[in-house]
């Protein structure tokens, strides 16, 4: 509900885009960050400023080309979020997200209860993909068969 509170904890006006991180979701996924590989050059990126480029793409649906200049480079951006997925990071990201806001609403970490909604089951019960992908076997094979065919024989 947007009581007085709440809008002062998600008023974003004072940050440069709305979809930048505050210093309170940093300290949130900042340890869940895996640090530099040993060896090779330093990292010489700000991983604050890469999870707000992340985070300004996805917010904002825009392409790689059109990223603000005051962003790091796309290329950066691309083999970071390649990077993040690949180890597993943004899933670790993700999953600390949702405990954190199931804990905060007051819930348990982990939901209990799973709902199916009757228009699931409705599409189910019309055939779904693997209904259509049997009979369109069935039919096929029908034709091809030897036994099938559509001209008659004489006799």
């Amino acid at each position: 509900m947007w009581t007085a509170e709440n809008r002062v904890r998600y008023d974003r006006s004072r940050l440069r885009y709305p979809s930048d991180l505050t210093d309170e979701e940093w300290a949130l996924i900042a340890p869940l960050i895996p640090p530099a590989k040993r060896g090779g050059n330093k990292r010489t990126v700000n991983l604050r400023e890469i999870v707000n480029g992340l985070m300004y793409i996805l917010s904002t649906g825009c392409q790689w080309r059109a990223i603000p200049k005051d962003l790091p480079p796309r290329s950066t951006l691309h083999d970071y979020l390649d990077l993040l997925n690949w180890n597993g990071t943004l899933d670790r990201i993700h999953h600390a997200l949702y405990v954190e806001c199931r804990e905060l609403a007051e819930r348990e970490a982990s939901p209990t209860v799973a709902i199916i909604d009757s228009q699931s089951v409705k599409s189910a019960e019309k055939g779904g993909l693997t209904t259509r992908m049997v009979t369109m076997r069935a039919r096929r094979s029908k034709a091809r068969s030897g036994t099938f065919s559509s001209i008659r024989k004489a006799s």
